[in-house]
C-alpha cells in the first residue's frame, strides 16, 4: 500500500471553490444587471441613479466588487507562480498586486458611498 505523504501550502482546492463561488456570485449580479436593463429602455439617468440610491443595491455592488477582486487575486497569483520562478520577483510582483486590489476596494467603496 502507498503511504500519501501531504506537505505544501494546499492552495489548490481553497482556490478552486474561491474561483467557483466568486464566478458564480458575480455571475447572478451580471443576469440581475442585464435584466434590469432589458427591462429599463431606454434607461434614463433617473432609473440608473434611484437603483444605486439602494443600501441593498449599494452592498451588492461591493460584493459583486470584492469578489472581482478575489477572483483576480487568486488568477494572477496562480499566474506568477506558474510563470515568476526567481522568489524575490515573484513575492515583489504578488505583493503590487494586493497593492493594486486593495486600492481598488478602497476607492470602490468611496464610489459606491458617494453617490447621492
Amino acid at each position: 500500500m502507498v503511504e500519501r505523504i501531504v506537505s505544501g501550502a494546499h492552495y489548490g482546492l481553497r482556490d478552486w471553490l474561491m474561483q467557483r463561488v466568486t464566478g458564480v456570485a458575480m455571475a447572478l449580479y451580471s443576469l440581475f444587471m442585464v435584466a434590469f436593463l432589458l427591462t429599463h429602455q431606454p434607461l434614463q439617468f433617473e432609473e440608473w441613479s434611484g437603483l444605486f440610491q439602494n443600501q441593498w443595491m449599494r452592498l451588492a455592488s461591493l460584493l459583486f466588487l470584492l469578489n472581482l477582486y478575489l477572483h483576480a487575486w487568486v488568477g494572477v497569483r496562480d499566474i506568477l507562480m506558474d510563470y515568476v520562478h526567481p522568489t524575490v520577483l515573484r513575492l515583489t510582483l504578488e505583493a503590487l498586486v494586493i497593492l493594486a486590489l486593495v486600492g481598488c476596494t478602497a476607492w470602490s467603496v468611496q464610489i459606491l458611498w458617494s453617490i447621492r
